[in-house]
């Protein structure tokens, strides 16, 4: 589903009994594409990328739950590619994968070190596309957000949803942090920016400032 800017296309794939919105994200200059937070059925998601006959260069992680990351090392090692993010504030989560899998009664996953590290105000390229990274905290501690201005779209992980925001009662969870990462970091990007969430439709800020009853403008 989905284009955006000249060179930047993408589709969504659900995956896990999650429903996790796992994306392919590519350049339509090069060919060169990122799977972002590929949670699992990496069937689905090589099929996807078959399929536009794109090649995978990185992974793109916005925060290590289980349902986003939980394949990410078997991907990688399977297309020699690396992973980049999310925040070091997340590696505690990386770690508790397998228990993680245990717990949520997912496949076995592997442990692994991003092969980047991100914080706030660095950039991801995919192709000639250049994403910029934004660390915005509260679901996670380490989680990011990967915007791409001229496309007017964001990835948003499990920050933000439509009509919702993540949740905060995970280990070093923080409703404050994450409403002011959703209020001082994303809405004033613009309205007009277009966000793909972790989980459910796509939206936009504008939307969301006016109608989400977590952080809209209502709220003050």
């Amino acid at each position: 589903m989905g284009e955006k800017c000249v060179a930047l296309k993408f589709q969504v794939v659900p995956v896990t009994p999650y429903e996790q919105n796992c994306t392919v994200l590519w350049c339509d200059e090069t060919l060169k594409a990122a799977v972002v937070d590929p949670g699992g059925d990496l069937d689905r998601v090589l099929a996807v990328c078959k399929k536009h006959g794109v090649q995978v260069e990185k992974i793109l992680l916005t925060h290590p739950h289980i349902d986003h990351a939980g394949a990410a090392a078997t991907l990688a090692e399977k297309l020699g590619v690396p992973i980049e993010g999310p925040q070091k504030a997340d590696l505690f989560w990386i770690q508790g994968l397998p228990q993680q899998s245990v717990m949520m009664r997912f496949p076995p996953a592997k442990l692994f070190t991003p092969d980047r590290w991100l914080e706030d105000g660095d950039q991801v390229s995919v192709g000639n596309v250049v994403f910029d990274v934004i660390h915005c905290p509260g679901h996670t501690p380490g989680h990011v957000v990967f915007y791409q201005p001229d496309a007017k779209l964001a990835l948003v992980g499990d920050v933000l949803f439509n009509g919702s925001i993540g949740r905060t009662d995970f280990p070093l969870g923080n409703f404050e942090s994450l409403v002011h990462s959703i209020r001082q970091k994303l809405f004033p990007l613009g309205d007009d920016i277009a966000f793909i969430p972790g989980h459910g439709p796509m939206s936009t800020f504008g939307h969301e400032r006016k109608t989400n009853p977590f952080v809209s403008d209502r709220r003050g």
